[in-house]
């Protein structure tokens, strides 16, 4: 009875004028499972919906005591969330404000927000270059600055294309007026100003251009892919292509893929070459052999027509004299068929020992074939899975889980301070440091996880039948091996670490939200001191 009057649709406002019914006793010598069950009661008496809230409110209203304030968690995460971090102060800050919120603690969020507008950048360089006293020296100072602004312009202008002839020209009288002698800074604020709001509109035409040219071409290989399912050889190229083409883009991906593409055509090629010659030996074998089979057929049709004849002979023969040269011609005709018989058999042994040959090198063919095919599944640098292999992995795991009702994690880590590693050590170190955590996680990880490189330096990590504590328990044993095994640069010791999110798939959600639930619980660990675990 009681959970049918829940399931009613009450009046919003109900809540509201809940102060107009008459005020009940409150109930302190009372414990609080009966306050709990009056609170209930009273929510089917006011036909109130079962919401925290308005079960917290009643149950305050019936033990005679104050409901805690309430505390916009939810609002404020928002708030925070778009609050940008130009700087590592404000970084830090917006960590410190999750946390508060995390504590419903206003003093924190409030000491939070004012330390992190204590950081906040200064005045745009523009706004900052007031006109000065006209001497030498400030004159100098704002001509270089301004060459330097042409010169960022002039770079810039690739990127943005030629397709706009209008934008070409503005760019142009910019370019002009900013070289042009005794230029007022003011001005140039003015001018650069209206010129950047048009430069944005370009730069979101080039990125709309560039999305949908990738989309057309993830299209074309898709269906080109659809007209070549059983052609192992041509798959191959089109989900080395789709990898290519699936961003985040950079030249040196580019020159990667374009790398191994180009050794996959060319073993596929050759393999597909060998397999055609292969086979046409095979049709040639087959050939040789069905006339060889008619010459043996025509060979001992004509050895019966000459033993009968040599028969109808002997019959009609009246001597022995008549009888010799019938003899001689039947075993003339008996060794020539054996000799005919004794060549066949040679002949068609030689061919079974052929196509003997010809299977094996088919079944080679087909074996290399298949691992020049499984190249385009897999990273060119560390080995690990792709985009294309961790979606076929995803898709496979995901089908298994929910046939078994079993549950399934993925993991979404990110190597802490790559970019500093790179620029201290240089890129060779950041590639080996990259093939140094794949090696780690290979061996911490259970052999029934598959790990993916999901773009730069981020990884996946995929956890069948794992529910969300194990998954968190096995990601920071990695991070423990990590700890124990020092990469080595040279002779120098570095510390690799990393942040990471991990997200239990739920029954009805699809893997792309699961994913986008790991990715920000992987930025919070980021924001919240790196080296981190979370689930989220």
């Amino acid at each position: 009875m009681l959970e049918a009057e829940f399931g009613r649709i009450a009046d919003p406002c109900a809540l509201r004028h809940a102060s107009t019914l008459p005020a009940r006793r409150p109930m302190l010598d009372r414990s609080p499972s009966e306050i709990a069950r009056e609170a209930f009661k009273r929510l089917a008496e006011k036909r109130l919906p079962p919401t925290p809230e308005n079960y917290q409110t009643l149950y305050h209203e019936v033990a005679g005591t104050l409901p805690p304030a309430y505390f916009p968690s939810d609002s404020l995460r928002q708030i925070a969330a778009a609050m940008p971090a130009r700087n590592p102060g404000q970084e830090k800050q917006l960590g410190l404000l999750e946390s508060a919120i995390g504590q419903r603690s206003w003093d924190k969020v409030g000491a939070a927000l004012v330390a992190y507008g204590s950081f906040a950048a200064g005045p745009s360089s523009f706004a900052a270059l007031e006109p000065v006293a006209a001497d030498a020296q400030a004159d100098a100072a704002a001509a270089l600055v301004l060459e330097q602004v042409a010169r960022l312009i002039e770079c810039a202008q690739p990127a943005l294309g030629k397709e706009d002839d209008r934008f070409a020209e503005q760019t142009a009288e910019v370019l002009q007026l900013l070289r042009r002698p005794q230029l007022q800074l003011r001005d140039a604020r003015s001018v650069l100003g209206n010129y950047a709001l048009r430069l944005s509109f370009a730069a979101e035409d080039q990125a709309e251009i560039r999305n949908g040219l990738l989309s057309l071409l993830n299209l074309v290989f898709e269906n080109i892919g659809e007209l070549c399912v059983d052609d192992r050889w041509m798959r191959g190229q089109i989900d080395a292509l789709r990898n290519a083409a699936t961003p985040p883009l950079n030249l040196r991906r580019l020159d990667d893929v374009e790398r191994r593409l180009k050794d996959v055509i060319f073993k596929q090629t050759e393999a597909k070459g060998r397999a055609y010659e292969a086979q046409l030996q095979m049709r040639q074998l087959l050939a040789t052999f069905v006339d060889r089979l008619s010459l043996m057929t025509e060979s001992s049709s004509t050895y019966h027509s000459k033993i009968e004849h040599c028969a109808r002979q002997i019959e009609q023969a009246t001597s022995f004299e008549e009888l010799g040269p019938v003899l001689q011609e039947a075993i003339a005709a008996t060794r020539a068929m054996a000799r005919d018989t004794v060549h066949s058999r040679d002949e068609l042994q030689a061919m079974r020992a052929k196509t003997q040959e010809a299977e094996v090198e088919i079944t080679k063919l087909h074996v290399e074939l298949d691992r020049v095919s499984a190249l385009a599944r897999h990273d060119a640098l560390t080995g690990v899975l792709n985009r294309r292999g961790l979606d076929e992995t995803l898709q496979r795991e995901v089908a298994t889980a929910r046939r078994k009702s079993q549950a399934l994690c993925v993991s979404l880590l990110d190597v802490d301070n790559f970019k500093r590693l790179n620029d201290q050590l240089g890129h060779d170190a950041g590639d080996n440091a990259l093939l140094h955590l794949t090696e780690v996680a290979r061996a911490a990880i259970r052999p029934q996880d598959s790990l993916a490189r999901y773009g730069g330096e981020e990884f996946v990590i995929v956890l069948p039948d794992t529910v969300l504590a194990d998954a968190i328990a096995i990601l920071t044993r990695l991070q423990r091996e990590l700890t124990t095994r020092y990469f080595l640069n040279g002779k120098d010791k570095v510390l690799i670490t990393f942040s990471a999110g991990v997200a239990q798939l739920g029954e009805e959600e699809a893997v792309a939200d699961a994913l986008k639930r790991a990715d920000a619980a992987m930025y919070l660990a980021k924001r919240t001191g790196k080296n981190r675990v979370l689930g989220g």
